[in-house]
């Protein structure tokens, strides 16, 4: 009998492992494959000890619960392929044969830009634009980590026809025929839910003209619990988002309304209008903290900006009677961020079972990229 390959995802927010549920639920299907997932929540103490918890970190997700397993067993075992959608090490097993990271966001903020990531095997990089800042960086080598376009899986199913806005939307108990408007910030420190949340959601929901969904992030750097904090405003047109998947979200939405968050870019995939709160603060921490911000190639040149004292439902009104005033920007920063959308979940498949040893070649469609000043 042969042995299965053993295959581990770990993470410690729930978003990385959205950017994964895709491929994980291809792999499920493999015979040839045992799925291993671990993590959980993060927290460190006054010690500085940081320790992870799985109570509930899996729970909303349609996997199999019997493949969670704690971090301390994921410590003490050997797997054929680790796949990480965040850069940490703290998370790897005792031995692994392959390591695979395939990211888990796209923001003009360009975390995933680091040299942490070369620690990793093989990088499945989101498209060209990010290709071409690794290369810029000097991370593209003929001995480093294998660096390859697979496209980003996460974003499949904005693009593949799969998802029906209006039973998303008469699921929340809100009316298809409205507009509606989504709210999604960063976790940043000064985020625009942070700073002016609160009078975002009372002005939109006061005006009645639009349904708003809010959806906070999932592991922000200020502790808030803004389901309790916005609970007054939630009515037939106003709903709070508890999933950890804001895809669905993005596709029912008629306008993103945000701040710096990599939602941004996956939602230029709708080609629909966008607004940018404008909040000063986070962007100069940002500038800080990340060294490869690009906010002049396309930032928030795909939306509108808004800032405190602007008419923010005025400009709600604006952007949704001249839907394609960014468009053209819009379309360009898709293309040029996003490899083979649609495909992607297929190409990190094919990856994971190269990783494995399951395939001899990689799949068509991902390019392997060469050092060389082009390709």
């Amino acid at each position: 009998m042969t042995t299965k390959k053993r295959i581990l995802f770990t993470g410690y927010a729930p978003i990385h492992f959205v950017c994964f549920l895709p491929v994980f639920l291809e792999l499920a299907k493999d015979p040839r494959l045992e799925l291993f997932v671990s993590g959980g929540f993060k927290s460190t103490d006054d010690a500085g000890e940081t320790t992870f918890s799985l109570e509930g970190f899996y729970d909303q997700f349609p996997i199999d619960q019997s493949c969670v397993i704690p971090v301390e067993t994921v410590r003490s075992e050997h797997f054929d392929v680790l796949v990480s959608a965040h850069l940490s090490d703290t998370l790897f097993p005792k031995s692994v044969g392959t390591t695979v990271q395939i990211f888990h966001g796209v923001s003009f903020k360009n975390l995933a830009v680091r040299d942490k990531a070369l620690r990793y095997d093989l990088l499945c990089l989101p498209g060209k634009y990010h290709a071409e800042l690794y290369r810029k960086s000097g991370f593209i080598t003929d001995d480093g980590a294998k660096c390859l376009l697979t496209g980003f899986s996460k974003i499949d199913s904005l693009v593949s026809g799969a998802l029906d806005r209006d039973a998303l939307l008469t699921s929340l108990g809100v009316s298809p025929e409205l507009p509606t408007l989504l709210f999604a910030p960063t976790g940043e420190k000064h985020n625009a839910l942070d700073t002016m949340g609160v009078e975002v959601v009372k002005e939109i929901s006061e005006a009645g003209k639009w349904n708003l969904l809010v959806k906070p992030h999932d592991h922000p750097k200020k502790n808030i619990d803004w389901f309790k904090e916005l609970a007054p405003f939630e009515s037939d047109k106003v709903k709070l988002i508890r999933s950890k998947d804001i895809i669905p979200y993005l596709h029912a939405a008629d306008l993103l309304i945000t701040d710096a968050s990599s939602v941004a870019v996956e939602y230029t995939l709708m080609d629909r209008p966008i607004i940018f709160l404008d909040i000063p603060k986070l962007f100069k921490r940002l500038k800080k903290r990340a060294p490869n911000l690009d906010l002049d190639t396309y930032g928030r040149k795909i939306g509108s900006i808004v800032g405190k004292s602007d008419n923010l439902t005025e400009a709600i009104s604006e952007s949704l009677a001249n839907p394609d005033r960014e468009g053209e920007i819009r379309r360009k920063m898709s293309s040029h961020i996003f490899h083979a959308p649609g495909s992607a979940t297929a190409n990190v498949f094919g990856v994971v079972l190269y990783a494995a040893g399951l395939s001899d070649e990689l799949p068509v469609a991902v390019e392997v990229l060469n050092p060389g000043a082009g390709e």
